[in-house]
């Protein structure tokens, strides 16, 4: 009777155990419920089948091989890339693709728990995904009001970086208009592979000043002005094309980039005037040739600071910091003319693959006073613990190429005068009150 007791309640355990096991997995992730909505949402916009991610992540089958290095570029934040430090400066943001730390832990009980699939009916329905050879804008602002076209190129397959300079006429729509966003969009689908950074800037005819009417890098391929905000564009001029492509193990013969813009009505000009992004040096400041002050040790580190004072009040939109390989941060900060410091935004694991522009959500884009001075930080990492540096043992001087270094910071930047920056303070405070009693 002993014996059989005892049996029994080894038997018991089993099935409590079992029970407990099976309660457990339903309670885990699953692909179906949890995990596809993330890699939706995050993911699938480059990693699909005609996108620029090394592999589509569209469904279980796609996944679940990769389900371990998913796993592994979540966790460290090296994907989906979102540069920035999440525990310092203003962390609301319009383009924001990072994950939360809830969803990174999802990802991880998922790939430890074996990557269940779970039950298919739990999948979200299927989301329909722009082809890379459509405006991304499209469907928000439909067609563009006018296209411009660079002169073709002919890409290598093999080599170092590549530049591409031609000078191209532009003819407006008629008049002098007010843009009110742009597009910049290589060729699908390798030029959006071979394409790194570039610039479409206009130089009205008989002028020496410049419209920068687009500006792109990877991660960044469009601007959407704020509401009642324009860039004032002349009717005619040419487009001078700043280009940079680097090689893919592919040839590209006759590339041709194009840059869409969309513009106000007719007759219509918006409140506010805006230059665009604008370039905020960190190197070759204060009477230095640009760069000179780039010298980086084999096996070391730099870090160069660059000041600029406001002459007017402004509204900063984005920040996009420029390093190359070696840079691994740079920060932004305001020191107001009453001599507080502010951090605006610091990217803390910057990576030239990628030229993030990181645009600030309405409510909390910087409104500077006159006399702020805008502080910039870089910091280069030539050592073997940078994952992208290319050869450590080397000295790094300035230069436009990948391998060596340059250190600014892009702008999404508006000029006001101190009548409207009263207004923009005042209605921010209204704004901040009628959450406070919310």
């Amino acid at each position: 009777m002993h014996h059989y007791r005892s049996l029994l309640s080894l038997f018991s355990g089993v099935l409590l155990t079992a029970a407990g096991t099976q309660a457990f997995a339903q309670e885990s992730p699953t692909y179906s419920r949890d995990v596809a909505p993330i890699l939706q949402q995050k993911c699938q916009t480059c990693h699909n089948p005609e996108g620029i991610g090394p592999m589509p992540l569209m469904n279980y089958q796609q996944v679940m091989p990769f389900a371990a290095l998913i796993q592994d570029r979540t966790s460290k934040r090296i994907m989906p890339p979102w540069n920035l430090d999440p525990t310092i400066g203003i962390q609301s943001y319009k383009n924001d693709s990072s994950l939360s730390d809830e969803q990174i832990a999802t990802i991880t009980a998922w790939a430890e728990a074996g990557a269940p699939q779970g039950n298919p009916a739990d999948l979200p329905p299927l989301i329909e995904l722009v082809s890379g050879a459509d405006w991304q804008l499209g469907d928000q602002l439909g067609p563009p009001d006018l296209i411009i076209r660079s002169a073709p190129y002919d890409v290598i397959a093999n080599g170092q970086d590549q530049w591409w300079t031609p000078s191209v006429p532009f003819e407006g729509l008629g008049d002098e208009r007010f843009l009110r966003a742009a597009e910049f969009k290589p060729s699908y689908p390798l030029g959006k592979k071979v394409v790194h950074h570039g610039h479409a800037v206009l130089i009205p005819e008989g002028e020496r000043r410049q419209v920068a009417l687009a500006r792109y890098g990877v991660g960044k391929s469009w601007e959407i002005f704020p509401e009642g905000t324009g860039m004032r564009v002349p009717n005619d001029g040419r487009i001078a094309w700043n280009l940079h492509y680097f090689p893919v193990g592919t040839e590209k013969p006759g590339d041709v980039v194009e840059v869409g813009l969309w513009f106000y009505p007719e007759g219509q000009q918006p409140v506010l005037e805006t230059r665009g992004e604008t370039m905020f040096r960190v190197d070759g400041l204060k009477g230095m040739a640009r760069g000179q002050d780039i010298v980086i040790p084999p096996h070391g580190y730099q870090v160069l600071q660059g000041t600029h004072r406001l002459e007017s009040p402004a509204v900063i939109h984005s920040f996009r910091p420029h390093l190359h390989m070696r840079g691994k941060l740079m920060s932004m900060e305001a020191i107001y003319p009453d001599g507080t410091k502010e951090v605006l935004s610091q990217a803390n694991n910057y990576n030239h693959n990628w030229q993030i522009a990181y645009i600030f959500e309405d409510d909390v884009k910087p409104i500077l006073p006159t006399g702020t001075i805008l502080q910039f930080t870089s910091v280069f990492d030539n050592t073997a613990n940078n994952p992208i540096n290319p050869d450590p043992e080397q000295w790094v001087v300035f230069g436009r190429r990948g391998v060596d270094e340059m250190s600014h910071a892009w702008i999404g930047i508006t000029y006001i005068n101190e009548e409207q920056y009263a207004q923009a303070v005042a209605q921010r405070r209204a704004e901040q009150e009628t959450l406070r009693l919310d």
